[in-house]
């Protein structure tokens, strides 16, 4: 399956622009490109609620290399905002911290492109593996 041209639908929505790496240990790195109609704040700051979307799906990425064909179902997630996401090319690093039965636990962060930090999220999530 070619990543980038076969995601989601709703990952281009939100400026999905490719997977850059995965590793079978469970980690990914996602690129996401925002468009100008994601910011607010006289269009130079992108809305908190696509920074939330990036790394829940880069975690989902993460997931999805450690076990391909499980999925992800956010049972809670958290995000804290570390400094203002332009409408600029950002990568969303994201790791599996915990793999259980049923459930595994998360960790994202995502950088600009001259590394600084932007956001840090946590999340629990629900494995969803095909019957």
């Amino acid at each position: 399956m070619d990543i980038e041209k076969d995601a989601h639908p709703l990952l281009h929505a939100i400026g999905f622009d490719r997977l850059l790496a995965s590793d079978p240990a469970g980690v990914a790195r996602v690129r996401f490109a925002p468009r100008p109609e994601f910011a607010h704040t006289n269009g130079t700051i992108v809305q908190g609620g696509f920074i939330t979307a990036w790394l829940d799906n880069a975690m989902a990425f993460a997931v999805a290399a450690r076990e391909s064909g499980t999925g992800l179902a956010t049972l809670e997630l958290k995000v804290s905002f570390l400094d203002r996401v332009g409408v600029a090319p950002v990568e969303g690093e994201a790791r599996v911290l915990r793999w259980g039965g049923s459930v595994v636990f998360l960790e994202a962060d995502l950088f600009a492109a001259d590394g600084r930090m932007l956001a840090r999220a946590s999340s629990t999530g629900k494995l969803l593996r095909p019957r």
